[in-house]
């Protein structure tokens, strides 16, 4: 008799969209296993910036998540220096790179298949769309630029991080365009994906909706 497979969710979506907000609080209330997808290569962007290399550069790039990938846990994803917005920046730029993402495929899609758990919720940008093609139950979660950028903008603030707004936004911009149009696991809904709009709900009410969803799927 084989394993139960666990329920799985995907949920992706842009910078600042709440989709990490809306994954956690789901999985807390399913009582789901949580991975935030996201980290993963922002822990291979902040080894790329403290050994030297360019996030820019596919050779040091896939280095860099090999050795991520050799020695990883997920306590390692707790480290608050992966929410700089340096480290952000980086992320985008060498999440790019098919090779990057290649390796580190079988990591999320082994943490999603486990059938030691009931369930897993995953957020990030191709997790409907690649890592999880299968899910259960896809959410695309998006809000305006605009909105967005204003939520960066505060939480940067709120950190003690100096910048601006004008600043953040096209910062936003230009890794909306990095992650939209690179040939790698671009940034796209999936096509059975909800698509979720928060920038006039609040958190609450996006978790009502995606509860509501997820309390359908069968068991």
């Amino acid at each position: 008799m084989s394993a139960r497979r666990p329920i799985v969710i995907a949920i992706d979506g842009p910078s600042a969209s709440g989709k990490g907000t809306l994954a956690r609080s789901l999985a807390t209330e399913m009582g789901f296993d949580y991975l935030d997808t996201g980290a993963i290569y922002r822990l291979v962007a902040l080894t790329i910036l403290n050994t030297g290399r360019n996030p820019e550069d596919e050779a040091e790039a896939t280095e860099a998540a090999a050795s991520v990938l050799s020695g990883f846990s997920l306590s390692q994803l707790d480290n608050p220096d992966l929410r700089n917005d340096a480290v952000a920046r980086a992320t985008s730029q060498s999440s790019q790179f098919q090779p990057v993402r290649s390796l580190l495929l079988d990591l999320q899609r082994n943490f999603a298949a486990d059938p030691v758990r009931s369930g897993a919720v995953l957020d990030g940008r191709d997790i409907g769309t690649v890592v999880c093609p299968r899910a259960d139950l896809k959410l695309f979660v998006t809000a305006s630029p605009e909105i967005r950028a204003m939520r960066r903008f505060k939480e940067l603030q709120n950190k003690g991080f100096a910048t601006t707004y004008d600043a953040v936004l096209k910062d936003m911009h230009e890794r909306d365009a990095r992650d939209s149009g690179r040939s790698a696991a671009p940034l796209r809904p999936a096509e059975d994906a909800v698509l979720f709009d928060t920038s006039d709900l609040t958190a609450d009410k996006a978790l009502e909706k995606a509860l509501h969803l997820a309390r359908q799927i069968p068991v």
